[in-house]
C-alpha cells in the first residue's frame, strides 16, 4: 500500500542515509559492520531520528523486529502477551530479535518498566531491545544499566545538519513535484529543526496547494512576545487566550523557553524565582496533557496573577 505521509515514505532504510551528527552515525554504523545489535536506550528530542535509525539498523543487519508505542502501550499486559510471546519465539531468518520500544518514558515506572528489566535478561540469548524515549531520566536505573545508552545531542552539528536535511527535503519536494521557494522552505525548517518529523509534516500540509511560497510565511514566523507581554502586564486575560490561539503552531517547548529568556529582564527581581517555577511545572505538564491550549493559558494566567512586571 502507497504510503500517504511523506515521514513514512521518505523514512531512511540505510543508517548511512540517516543525518546525524558523525559520531552517533559512526557507533551505529560499527554495529552495522559487525552485524550486532546490543540493548540500546536512545535519548533525544521528538523527531531527530531515534525510531529512524533503530528501524534501519535492524534493517541492515537482518534482524526481525517489532515496534510498541509506549505511550500506547504501556501496561503490563503488553510485557505479559505481545513481548513475551515475541521475544520467546524463534526468528524465522534464523538471526536474533529486536523489540523497538518507542516513547519508552511513558512506560509505568513502577509496574512495566521493572518487569522488563527481568525480560532483557530472560531472553538475552534471543532477543536485544531497543529503547527510544525523550527524557531519559524517565527511565529507571536497571534499565539504564542493562543498555548502551546514546544521546542524540547535536549542537555542535546543527548546521551541518540543518543544510544536510535541506537537501533531503529539496529532493522530496522534487519527487513530490511540489514547486518551492527555498527561502520559504529554509525558514519552515529553521522553525522546527531538529525536530525533522516535523518539518515533514508541516511541508506536506503547505503542498497541498501544489506549491510552497511566500504566501505561508506568515504560518511560520518565529514566536513573538511583544503583544503577549503588555496582556500579561495589563492582566488582559483575552488578549492572552487571543495570543496562544494564534501560535498553537510553534512548539510548545520552544514558547516556554523563550518566555524564560524574554521575561527575565521585564519582571521584578523577586518574581523572577516564581517565574522560573511555574514554568518548569507547565513544561513538564505539557509531555502528558491531552490540550496543550489549555495548558499554555493556565501557565500564562498563573504568570499574570503571580509574576510583577516592572
Amino acid at each position: 500500500m502507497e504510503q500517504l505521509l511523506w515521514v513514512e515514505k521518505y523514512r531512511p532504510q540505510k543508517v548511512e542515509d540517516c543525518i546525524l551528527p558523525d559520531a552517533i552515525k559512526s557507533t551505529f554504523l560499527e554495529y552495522v559492520a559487525r552485524k550486532e545489535i546490543p540493548n540500546l536506550l536512545l535519548s533525544g528530542t521528538a523527531g531527530v531520528g531515534k525510531t529512524t535509525i533503530a528501524k534501519a539498523l535492524c534493517n541492515e543487519v537482518g534482524c526481525d523486529y517489532i515496534v510498541i508505542n509506549g505511550s500506547d502501550e504501556s501496561g503490563i499486559d503488553v510485557l505479559r502477551n505481545k513481548i513475551k510471546n515475541y521475544a520467546s519465539s524463534i526468528s524465522l531468518a534464523g538471526g536474533r530479535k529486536v523489540v523497538i520500544i518507542d516513547e519508552a518514558d511513558y512506560l509505568n515506572p513502577n509496574s512495566t518498566q521493572p518487569a522488563l528489566r527481568g525480560a532483557i535478561e530472560e531472553f538475552s540469548s534471543n532477543c536485544s531491545f531497543i529503547f527510544t524515549c525523550n527524557y531519559k531520566n524517565r527511565i529507571i536505573d536497571p534499565i539504564h544499566s542493562r543498555c548502551s545508552v546514546i544521546d542524540f545531542k547535536i549542537n555542535g552539528s546543527k548546521a551541518k545538519m540543518a543544510a544536510a536535511f535541506f537537501k533531503r527535503v529539496e529532493w522530496i519536494l522534487e519527487q513530490e513535484k511540489v514547486q518551492y521557494d527555498k527561502d520559504v522552505v529554509a525558514a519552515v525548517i529553521m522553525k522546527h529543526f531538529p525536530d525533522n518529523r516535523r518539518v515533514l509534516n508541516e511541508l506536506q500540509r503547505y503542498a497541498v496547494s501544489g506549491s510552497i511560497d511566500k504566501g505561508i510565511l506568515s504560518n511560520v514566523a518565529d514566536v513573538q512576545l511583544g503583544d503577549l507581554i503588555s496582556a500579561l502586564k495589563n492582566k488582559d486575560f483575552a488578549s492572552t487566550r487571543k495570543w496562544v490561539t494564534s501560535n498553537l503552531d510553534n512548539d510548545p517547548v520552544k514558547i516556554y523557553r523563550k518566555l524564560y529568556d524574554g521575561l527575565y529582564e521585564i519582571l521584578k527581581p523577586q518574581s523572577v524565582p516564581q517565574l522560573v517555577l511555574i514554568l518548569a511545572k507547565y513544561q513538564y505538564q505539557a509531555a502528558f496533557v491531552a490540550d496543550h491550549e489549555i495548558n499554555m493559558v493556565a501557565c500564562l494566567t498563573e504568570i499574570m496573577v503571580d509574576c510583577e512586571f516592572k
